[in-house]
């Protein structure tokens, strides 16, 4: 394999494994604020223990979280040297204040958080918790408006002496159409995650180990289930935008959505393609008519352009880039995008489930059948939102090739010119060992304290520490 495969495959694999600890981290940061608003308001202890719970289970992510997110940023100059050089005018402010601004509201809050339940007021104890749930959005937002600048570049001159591109309007960034919908989109999409993750424990914990916290179970499993349904038709709201966007800023992704090769109008909707095996025709089709049409223009009559037609327009729009092919990987692209469907939806469907399960004040009984799927799916709960966010992303990016930046900067020039394959080779191969590691050690954590189940209201207080030097004591 050449050092340009060998590194997309490593910005993927390592891209896809931070994705999974960052809607977790927004959605639970906020989720987390709810429950200790409601201790504020209700005065109902189980509020405070569900806050300290999550809270503990939220700070493990936060932190594994933070370790794999550096990676992304070495990477750009590892590997992708060139893309960075021709960029860099433009990411660097969105990227610049999100670490500057949204980071620093997520770790000094966090941490006034975490060592202030027995030193803060009450009310700004529970402030702190606000702003670094604010910080974990609008963190998202500056990098999205980054990446949605690859989408769509806006906001820029080419300079052609120094073959960069430089900024011309940060506001024109950062209102990029792009990001102001895909903001909305991920955000819903990381209340699934939250959602099903806090149902999903709940349940488990209510149904395995009830006794006198069932109250309080049942509470985040009304929590976590009503956050992922609320949340899942807000993904499908802002999905169906997002699509119509898509459509017109990059309409070959859309195109390879479908497979859809010769200009239809109306255009169908494939449920299920069998094609060939380089994915070029289609031999089997079972369709939903109009749909693509509708999703595409907001029409169920719209035209929806092809593969093939439109890589006949690019090849004369962009024939300096020596490119013939401008289609994405077709079946990667096809399925992905069904499968973060196909995964939501099953998502939605089993927070339903779960919560309909409870009605009434029921615990189901253990041993049967129906309870044994039961908590099948409530294990299934937080992995199907992840899923579905990581085929959304694969989707995202994928569907963007053969461009590192839509019509500007193919992938293939984007790569680092004095990195070898060898050295790929040996840094993909280190993270991913890393990363492995890591996944154990964030799992057997979440285990070890999901087991331990919830703590109490008010732990013991330690002995005092007359030495001013004495370290700070994590207040969980």
């Amino acid at each position: 394999m050449e050092a340009l495969d060998l590194a997309r495959w490593q910005f993927g694999i390592t891209t896809v494994y931070h994705f999974f600890f960052v809607p977790m981290t927004i959605s639970l940061a906020f989720l987390v604020a709810i429950m200790q608003t409601a201790w504020r308001r209700t005065g109902d202890e189980k509020w405070l223990r569900l806050t300290r719970f999550f809270g503990k289970l939220f700070l493990i992510n936060f932190a594994m979280g933070i370790v794999t997110g550096i990676v992304q940023e070495f990477q750009f100059g590892m590997n992708w040297s060139s893309y960075s050089r021709f960029v860099g005018d433009i990411f660097g402010a969105p990227l610049a204040i999100e670490g500057l601004l949204a980071f620093f509201l997520e770790s000094t809050f966090l941490g006034l958080w975490i060592f202030g339940w027995d030193r803060l007021k009450p009310s700004l104890h529970l402030a702190c918790i606000w702003i670094a749930a604010i910080g974990t959005a609008v963190s998202a937002y500056f990098i999205l408006a980054a990446n949605s600048f690859m989408q769509n570049p806006v906001g820029y001159t080419y300079n052609a002496e120094r073959g960069r591109a430089e900024l011309e309007s940060f506001a024109d960034v950062l209102t990029n159409k792009v990001v102001l919908i895909t903001l909305p989109h991920t955000l819903f999409a990381a209340f699934m995650v939250g959602g099903g993750f806090v149902a999903g424990v709940a349940f488990w914990k209510l149904v395995r180990k009830p006794g006198e916290d069932a109250s309080a179970y049942r509470s985040g499993v009304k929590l976590g289930a009503i956050a992922l349904l609320i949340a899942g038709l807000g993904t499908i709201v802002t999905g169906d935008i997002q699509g119509k966007v898509m459509t017109e800023v990059q309409p070959m992704k859309m195109a390879a959505a479908e497979g859809l090769y010769e200009d239809a109008q109306p255009a169908p909707f494939s449920l299920l393609t069998i094609g060939t095996l380089d994915g070029s025709e289609p031999i089997f089709q079972l369709e939903i008519p109009h749909l693509l049409s509708y999703l595409g223009t907001g029409s169920f009559d719209g035209e929806v352009r092809g593969i093939d037609s439109l890589n006949e327009e690019y090849r004369e729009t962009y024939s300096e880039t020596g490119l013939d092919d401008f289609s994405p990987n077709i079946p990667v692209t096809y399925w992905s995008f069904r499968m973060m469907i196909t995964a939501g939806a099953l998502a939605m469907i089993g927070g339903a489930w779960l919560l309909w399960s409870i009605r009434g004040g029921r615990t189901p009984q253990v041993g049967t059948r129906r309870t044994k799927l039961l908590l099948f799916t409530a294990v299934m709960l937080p992995l199907l939102p992840i899923a579905a966010n990581s085929f959304g992303w694969i989707f995202t990016e994928m569907g963007r090739q053969p461009w590192v930046v839509f019509g500007l900067m193919p992938t293939a020039t984007g790569v680092s010119p004095s990195v070898s394959a060898a050295q790929v080779w040996t840094s993909m191969i280190g993270f991913t060992l890393l990363y492995g590691i890591l996944a154990v050690i964030e799992v057997k954590l979440l285990l070890r304290f999901i087991g331990k189940g919830l703590p109490d209201a008010n732990p013991p207080a330690e002995e005092p520490d007359d030495d001013p030097n004495a370290p700070l004591a994590f207040a969980y």
